[in-house]
């Protein structure tokens, strides 16, 4: 990038979810999270850092505008996606944590999901369920 010249600006989508392209590593992630908006920005980071503490050799994505977290050959085991009014963490095999996180439907097949509103964040729960998935065969597209 030129000396002078502006990073592009992050095209925010419905809800104020960030654009940001597929791509692998922390580069795209760091990207997505410092293109949330508002309070969620701050909920990215504190995810961020829980699942790299809780899970050392982690990977790290972007793919369908969120940022997706996985060990190598095992598949993803959680991703996260901001929404209006709170950030959706997705576990992709939800269903076999104990306990598992809240959110579903009954078309959700394996996966559950909590919705972090601003001023929400049990980092002891959410560590245990990072930790916990981890441990499971994670979710290949």
């Amino acid at each position: 990038m030129a000396k002078d010249a502006k990073p592009a600006k992050v095209v925010l989508l419905s809800g104020g979810n960030p654009q940001i392209p597929k791509g692998d590593g922390d580069a795209p992630v760091q990207a997505y999270i410092a293109a949330m908006p508002g309070w969620k920005q701050e909920v990215g980071a504190r995810l961020d850092a829980l699942i790299v503490k809780a899970v050392p050799k982690v990977t790290k994505a972007v793919r369908w505008n969120s940022p997706f977290y996985g060990l190598d050959g095992q598949g993803w085991f959680v991703s996260f996606h901001v929404l209006t009014r709170y950030v959706k963490v997705t576990f992709f095999k939800g269903a076999e944590l104990d306990p598992p996180p809240p959110g579903f439907t009954a078309k959700s097949g394996e996966a559950r999901w909590i919705d972090l509103y601003e001023g929400e964040f049990d980092q002891a729960q959410l560590a245990k369920w990072m930790k916990q998935a981890a441990k499971l065969p994670g979710w290949k597209p």
